[in-house]
């Protein structure tokens, strides 16, 4: 937001918080949820998604019903044979969209597998403005649902957090869904941070910010510090390939340090100088990751 926008919102929300804390924290978290413009926001973005326009169009499109939307979802075959195919769900981060994952679904195809996207609510191809995490837990379990599971979770960011949450169940009515390996890519460990920064932007007063929070567990049944995607990948034991570069501005390098402390089920890969962006279409990257999900096929071949 614009230095002069914020200061209009810390304005408004200070106004309303003189006679219901309770209504700004509400209305702090209509803010917090609304999702970016889906327009590109400049002639670099215009050209990805133009190059990913040929790789998206392959993919065959699903609609899916959750309680509260829809989201579009995209079922992508394998390139090539393979004895085991596994089959992929792989989502992005907030303020993005499943084309811009482009390079990794062709990687990801052509090493064997069968990929499925989602675009999250107010992203890419899918209705609405605001997006939610117990929101993508319910998008998830809708995908889980139609496609009958998942042998891989691969997830950007928001995303990744999401799939971790929605491995630990943490939405109190919809069931955990555990992948049998699970990567996560520039993901946060936990999401109390983002409230606190946010409210930290807005200035929140403390009974605001407990009220902002508090919307959270009115979504989920859950409160916001049970949302802890490291303690959750720590419990279940899954295998899972953390994938960060310490030079990400948007997500730190911090939350990956606190997944790979989760447990010995973790492994921890750095791809340093890639940013928080451009590591999702690096090949060193896809190419790793393609080793973590075939890793025991190729042994068993050997």
């Amino acid at each position: 937001m614009a230095p002069f926008a914020i200061k209009v919102i810390r304005n408004a929300l200070k106004g309303v918080a003189v006679f219901s804390p309770e209504a700004a924290g509400r209305l702090a978290f209509k803010l917090f949820s609304v999702t970016p413009s889906r327009k590109p926001k400049n002639a670099k973005e215009r050209a990805a998604l133009a190059a990913a326009a040929p790789i998206i169009a392959r993919g065959h499109p699903v609609t899916l019903s959750y309680a509260g939307g829809w989201v579009l979802a995209r079922q992508f075959a394998p390139t090539r044979e393979a004895a085991n195919t596994k089959r992929i769900l792989l989502v992005h981060g907030w303020g993005s969209r499943s084309d811009y994952l482009a390079a990794m679904i062709d990687g990801l195809v052509k090493g064997g597998s069968e990929v499925v996207t989602l675009d999250w609510p107010g992203h890419g191809g899918s209705p609405g403005r605001t997006l939610t995490m117990p929101a993508a837990v319910r998008a998830i379990d809708a995908a889980w649902r139609h496609f009958g599971g998942f042998d891989v979770c691969v997830g950007h960011s928001f995303g990744g957090g999401s799939l971790a949450c929605a491995a630990g169940g943490i939405v109190c009515d919809v069931h955990s869904h555990v992948a049998k390996k699970l990567v996560l890519i520039g993901a946060p460990s936990e999401m109390t941070w983002l409230f606190k920064g946010f409210g930290k932007v807005l200035r929140l007063a403390p009974k605001t910010q407990d009220a902002f929070e508090g919307v959270v567990e009115r979504l989920s049944g859950r409160r916001l510090e049970d949302f802890d995607a490291a303690r959750v990948v720590g419990a279940r034991g899954v295998p899972t390939l953390v994938i960060h570069a310490e030079d990400d501005k948007e997500v730190s390098a911090d939350h990956a340090r606190r997944y790979a402390a989760a447990g010995p089920n973790v492994e921890m890969y750095w791809a340093n100088g890639l940013g928080h962006r451009r590591i999702v279409s690096a090949a060193p990257v896809i190419a790793r990751i393609n080793a973590f999900i075939h890793a025991q096929d190729q042994k068993a071949a050997a």
